[in-house]
Formats: C-alpha cells, structure tokens, sequence
C-alpha cells in the first residue's frame, strides 16, 4: 500500500487550504503536488491568482507562500493502480488537524470528486468548516477545458 510521500506545504499565515486525493505516479515520483505536466492545477491557480505559473518546486512553494494557499491530501495510503482516483481503495485518511490548528486556513477547497467523497467520508464530521468542491484540475477531466476550470475555481479570490 503506497504510503503518501509529500508533507503538507503551509506556514502559520495560510488562509486557503486545497486538498487533492492522493499524489500521481509522477507526483510521488517528483516529491510534489500536481507533478503530472499534464495537470492543470498550477496554470489554473496562476491564472485566479494572477500569477505567473510556478515551473520549479521552489517556484511553487513560493508561489502558495505568497498567496496564503496551504497544499495537502485528504490520504494518506490507500491502494491504487498506476494515477487512477477511480481505482482508490482501503484508504487510510491523512489528519488535518496540524495544518487546521497552525494556521489562519478560513476556507477549504476540495480538488474533485473523489476528494470531496474521502472528505466527506472522513473529515466532515471532524471540521467545523465547509468544504467547497471545485472540478477537478486532473488530465482525467477532459469535460473541462482550461478556461472552464478557471472560471470555476475563481470562487477562491472571492472569499
């Protein structure tokens, strides 16, 4: 069962949390969030943020630093063929506790489907805050194209 490999990127002014399901076979191979060059995660949040888009783990970690995002997992372990959320099975949830209690964190994005049902699985009862879910920035949703995804994940500069 893989476990996950990357520790949570925040520092105590984050406001924003956005949690993924469980990193790629490219991200656990990069050490960092959204290492896939196929995902758009790091194009869509340049653009609501109005940014340029982060190309190094130094870049990005900066990047969320500078925007008050805090990055993690809602898992932890789970087994899972290859990249595939559908194929997500025996889960063992990461604690978000230390990111909750360390932090201004205000607002939680839920990046897709598969996260929000972990999330609502096993963190809802626990957090005292709403979660929103945005579609997923993953190659897998080809329903939605770039311009689509970032209109929909703006709701994070109007919070």
């Amino acid at each position: 069962m893989p476990v996950h490999p990357i520790p949570p990127l925040y520092d105590t002014d984050s406001e924003i949390l956005i949690l993924g399901s469980f990193p790629s076979v490219k991200s656990r191979e990069a050490a960092f969030f959204y290492g896939h060059p196929q995902n758009r995660f790091w194009k869509v949040l340049a653009a609501v943020l109005e940014d340029f888009v982060p190309q190094t783990v130094e870049e990005k970690c900066t990047f969320l630093h500078k925007h008050h995002v805090a990055l993690w997992d809602v898992i932890g372990a789970c087994d899972i063929d290859g990249s595939a959320d559908s194929s997500i099975r025996n889960v063992v949830s990461n604690d978000l506790t230390p990111i909750l209690e360390n932090t201004k964190i205000r607002r939680i994005y839920l990046n897709g489907r598969t996260t929000e049902k972990v999330y609502k699985k096993f963190q809802a009862g626990k957090i005292r805050m709403d979660a929103v879910c945005l579609p997923s920035t993953s190659p897998a949703n080809a329903a939605f194209r770039l311009e689509d995804l970032i209109n929909a994940w703006r709701v994070i500069r109007m919070d």
